[in-house]
């Protein structure tokens, strides 16, 4: 890696900046990622990093990432993050190999062991301190291996169970959320966690099966699309064909080690869903748009941010000005750029490789001429993260633009997220993560995606 330079109740956790894992006590936490996982991790490695936050990925899979910090020290709140949908606090771990022979064998011996981890790592006394009277709540199961996912819904009814029987040894009555059959996988939605609170009578149970180690875990935060969804359509100022959501914004935001007081440009700015999310986090906020439309949209959308989430010591400047000529206005200054430039017109139908392929040469000139003004007024150190256009094809493999050669030829460096060092030492990660320096945003409906590129100055 380069150089490191809501209304609703939706939890927060804390993490220590203690220099020395081992010489104090540590604290395990479970992050349940959305659809992307490469890039949900990309970005809580970006944010704990910008923050000087000691942590260790102890287990990594597309369902959940097992992460180990130290206690007690800076808050992070789920709402600072756009990729996590959970995040439990582990209570206990034990070998998946009892789950295994428990449900794969139907060892009897291998369940009451069950049994009794899950009740060993202080879960019930938890969720007997967090309400009084009947307790209601949820089981959800995360399986990093696909042999034990046709198991899972008698993993999540089992688990449930013994809960349920070991409330009632405390005298306490419960009722156990079920699933109806037709749903795929036996997990609880973020609506469903917010609806029914069971972050804050901490009754909604994570039981995460990993190659090796099985964490059970109670869900301590939980992403709110509410908050988001008014973000996105409840701004005055919309512009819907080219919008870019406020969750990959803030993804950006992160991505971009953008933490509170430093000064984050967008010369892209549209109708400023990037600057939003930027001002959400603390930062100082410039943005530009050669469309002067856009530059009163986004105006008018971070006063009612401001207003909205009473931001009282905000401070935005939003202008009309080309993204090629950055350098005489704003010098050498800048801490980070988050931005996404035009990504060609919207299509109809999926291209032919000879009609991508003139898009993005005729989009070419645009981001290279970008590329120089954005060495020019970064600080050293700062980090740009860049959109540029992911075409689908007839063909089947996409089309994209060569950003990657131009920004080292100007200076940038690339900045490889999944280093060695954030990982436990017995967890393998493939070579090619290890190299990737840019992500793909892209779902199977669009024709034009986006590659996320991270570099630094």
């Amino acid at each position: 890696m380069s150089q490191k330079p809501s209304t609703a109740y939706i939890g927060s956790i804390s993490f220590s900046i203690c220099e020395n894992m081992p010489s104090t006590t540590q604290a395990a936490y479970v992050f349940i990622p959305g659809k992307n996982w490469k890039l949900s991790l990309a970005e809580l490695i970006s944010f704990l990093e910008a923050r000087d936050v000691k942590f260790e990925v102890r287990q990594l899979s597309k369902e959940f990432f097992a992460v180990s910090t130290e206690e007690n020290a800076s808050v992070l709140a789920i709402a600072d993050l756009g990729g996590i949908l959970k995040i439990g606090r582990a209570t206990a771990d034990f070998a998946t190999q009892i789950a295994e022979k428990a449900f794969l064998q139907r060892d009897k011996q291998a369940r009451e062991q069950m049994r009794r981890e899950i009740a060993a790592g202080g879960l019930i006394n938890e969720m007997l301190e967090a309400a009084s009277g009947k307790t209601v709540f949820g089981v959800s199961v995360y399986c990093a291996e696909d042999f034990l996912r046709p198991v899972s819904k008698s993993i999540q009814r089992f688990v449930g169970s013994s809960i349920k029987r070991e409330l009632a040894a405390h005298g306490r009555k419960s009722s156990f959320m079920g699933f109806s059959r037709t749903r795929e996988r036996p997990q609880l939605s973020p609506v469903e966690v917010l609806k029914k609170n069971f972050v804050g009578t901490k009754a909604e149970i994570l039981f995460c099966i990993g190659k090796k180690q099985t964490v059970t875990a109670t869900t301590v935060a939980v992403h709110n699309p509410f908050e988001f969804q008014k973000r996105d359509v409840g701004k005055p100022r919309q512009r819907k064909i080219f919008a870019i959501s406020p969750r990959l914004a803030k993804i950006m935001v992160n991505l971009a080690s953008c933490t509170s007081g430093k000064l984050l440009l967008d010369p892209f700015c549209g109708v400023g869903t990037i600057l939003q999310e930027a001002l959400l986090a603390g930062a100082k906020v410039v943005g530009g748009d050669i469309n002067p439309w856009c530059v009163e949209a986004a105006i008018a959308n971070l006063e009612w941010l401001k207003k909205e989430y009473v931001l009282k010591e905000a401070e935005y400047a939003v202008a009309q000005r080309d993204a090629r000529r950055l350098t005489g206005k704003l010098g050498a200054q800048v801490d980070c750029i988050a931005t996404e430039p035009d990504l060609g017109p919207a299509l109809r139908q999926v291209p032919t490789v000879p009609y991508a392929t003139k898009i993005v040469a005729k989009l070419e000139p645009l981001y290279y001429s970008f590329l120089k003004e954005a060495y020019r007024i970064l600080k050293k150190g700062g980090r740009l993260v860049l959109v540029a256009p992911y075409m689908r094809v007839r063909s089947g493999r996409p089309v994209t633009m060569p950003v990657v050669e131009k920004a080292i030829s100007i200076g940038f460096k690339r900045v490889y997220l999944f280093q060695e060092k954030v990982f436990a030492g017995d967890v393998a990660i493939k070579q090619e993560m290890a190299e990737m320096a840019s992500f793909v945003d892209a779902e199977e409906r669009h024709k034009v995606g986006r590659e996320i590129h991270v570099f630094q100055k």
